[in-house]
């Protein structure tokens, strides 16, 4: 399923390009006469940062959260983005007696790209914002709280470090086209971290019909073989991908996949064919419930949601952001 460019809190730049409200810069480019036909063009005015129009402290009737509570969150969730520039307009009560508006006027120092109204509510307990349709975590830390809950009941197969200090925890589908994509984007992360324990975790969902049997073979894989099987099991499903659309086409995929980690087929078959196995299996799919994961795929890293299909280049700097704020050392 294609991800949400509108995670609040792991892909901010992108948010803002799912936002409606575009104000005007309050710097607008000078307007350049043509040139002469007999004269080359001239270059281009080079591109300015906006100027965000003062905030007026009559839009500042809430007394939570602050200002400077607001910028640390900004801070926590925009940080990685050096471009980023941005200006808390107003911190408003609303009609609902504990909830907050908040406005930000949010803009690229480069002046390449034009500024945007951003505004999310917070809710009464100062832990929380809504925006859009979705609930997210609000603070300076506001990953903390999904980071130990990885670290706590992540238990897929995972590569890299031991310790779970640094976790990138992947949600993935065995049917799902963009998590078989994404694999080039996880392969190089592995390289690119070591010092990080990278977790993949199963979320089959419902509309790939064999994506729960071959997450059941997964998890079965793991036990008999560990989790170099399982990687060598996952990476064989997804290259036989389109053979998991037919439920004969998934057996002889399944199978094959299996043989190519090493282990026996019929062993692992009659295993995912357990009451046990198929309810770790949805142990993992309401771990992704219970962290407001609704799509595939969806990365946690030390708690921070990122789609893991996005440019390596923009994951690389969130995670490396990441690792900064975590005191994380390499």
């Amino acid at each position: 399923m294609t991800s949400k460019i509108g995670r609040f809190a792991s892909l901010a730049s992108l948010v803002l390009l799912s936002s409606s409200v575009v104000i005007a810069s309050a710097q607008q480019a000078q307007q350049v006469a043509p040139a002469p036909a007999q004269q080359a063009p001239s270059a281009p005015a080079p591109s300015v940062a906006p100027v965000f129009p003062k905030p007026d402290p009559v839009n500042f009737t809430a007394s939570s959260p602050t200002k400077d509570e607001v910028n640390a969150f900004l801070t926590a969730s925009w940080g990685y983005d050096q471009n980023r520039i941005w200006e808390v307009e107003a911190i408003l009560k609303t009609q609902v007696a504990g909830y907050s508006k908040v406005v930000v006027f949010v803009g690229d120092k480069t002046g390449k790209e034009k500024p945007f109204r951003f505004a999310f509510l917070v809710l009464p307990d100062n832990k929380h914002i809504i925006f859009g349709e979705d609930i997210y975590p609000f603070g300076a830390h506001p990953y903390a709280d999904l980071r130990a809950m990885m670290q706590e009941r992540a238990n897929g197969a995972y590569r890299g470090a031991a310790s779970k200090d640094f976790e990138i925890v992947e949600f993935a589908d065995l049917q799902c086209p963009h998590c078989k994509a994404a694999q080039a984007n996880m392969n190089q992360l592995a390289v690119d971290f070591p010092n990080a324990r990278i977790v993949f975790q199963h979320f089959p969902l419902p509309m790939h019909s064999e994506a729960h049997r071959a997450a059941a073979f997964g998890v079965c894989v793991q036990k008999q073989g560990g989790s170099n099987a399982f990687f060598a099991y996952a990476s064989a499903v997804f290259d036989g991908q389109d053979g998991l659309y037919s439920a004969d086409g998934a057996t002889l995929t399944l199978n094959s996949a299996v043989i190519k980690a090493g282990l026996d087929p019929a062993k692992i078959a009659a295993c995912a064919a357990t009451p046990a196995t198929n309810a770790e299996v949805d142990t993992s799919v309401q771990l992704a419930h219970d962290a407001n994961i609704n799509e595939t795929p969806t990365l946690v890293v030390n708690g921070r949601q990122v789609p893991a299909n996005v440019p390596y280049g923009t994951l690389k700097q969130i995670i490396e952001y990441q690792e900064k704020l975590d005191g994380i050392t390499k």
